[in-house]
């Protein structure tokens, strides 16, 4: 009888180391399953600055008479932007640049090949800084009356920025949280099991593109500066614990 007693024992003190351990496998296993997602959130959105540089340049064998000239265009640009409705401290002009410009002439009687100075080269850069899109815009389409002026002014196209950037990251990564946590809902839900704990967070690569433009995503991100209006998107990449 005793010795019966004994098996039992033994075997129930075996059942329950067994059961011990199976069910520490499980909450280990249960412990170390993750689940990874990426969240994504896009947003377009419309500059509130622009930005449009431009130079024009004199040249003269006489140092003072380029200067002369290079300062009267100078003037001539500041009345042409404000009569556009374009405000005086939206203006900026640069240092003046100057630059001694030689030719390469060859003697055929000397055989001899010699540098000429041709004169003073002097440049100046202008550039718009203005909330006025409109007004700049239309400026820059206009810009070539200014050739009636004898002023050969040379600009690019505008750039497009937006003051609110810092803002607009911080609702972007709020919304791709958003988003990745209901990715990992849903995998957690089909599979049975319940959404853990965040384990780790990594934001992805911000971007600002074109609206419906074809430009390409980069490792290091794309910076549009090109298109008034903008689609900006960021990606977050978060690791769910699983219950």
């Amino acid at each position: 009888m005793n010795t019966a007693l004994k098996v039992i024992g033994l075997a129930t003190t075996i059942l329950l180391s067994v059961l011990i351990m199976a069910n520490a496998y499980k909450y280990k296993f249960k412990q170390t399953e993750t689940i990874t997602v990426t969240g994504l959130a896009e947003k377009d959105f419309e500059s509130d600055q622009i930005i449009w540089s431009g130079s024009y340049s004199r040249k003269s064998l006489d140092l003072k008479e380029a200067y002369s000239q290079l300062k009267q265009d100078e003037n001539n640009l500041k009345n042409y932007f404000t009569k556009k409705g374009i405000n005086a401290n939206e203006i900026i002009f640069s240092a003046v640049s100057i630059e001694k410009e030689y030719e390469s002439r060859y003697y055929p009687d000397r055989n001899v090949t010699t540098n000429i100075f041709t004169g003073y080269k002097l440049t100046q850069n202008v550039t718009i800084d203005s909330k006025d899109m409109e007004k700049v815009e239309k400026t820059s389409r206009e810009v070539t009356e200014l050739i009636e002026q004898g002023i050969e002014f040379s600009s690019s196209s505008p750039s497009y920025y937006f003051s609110k950037l810092s803002e607009l990251k911080i609702d972007l990564l709020a919304k791709a949280s958003a988003d990745a946590k209901v990715r990992a809902e849903t995998i957690a839900n089909n599979s049975g099991s319940g959404l853990g704990d965040i384990k780790k967070a990594a934001m992805g690569i911000f971007q600002i593109t074109g609206k419906n433009s074809n430009e390409e995503f980069s490792y290091g991100g794309v910076f549009n500066t090109t298109s008034r209006i903008k689609t900006a998107s960021i990606t977050i990449k978060i690791e769910y614990a699983v219950d």
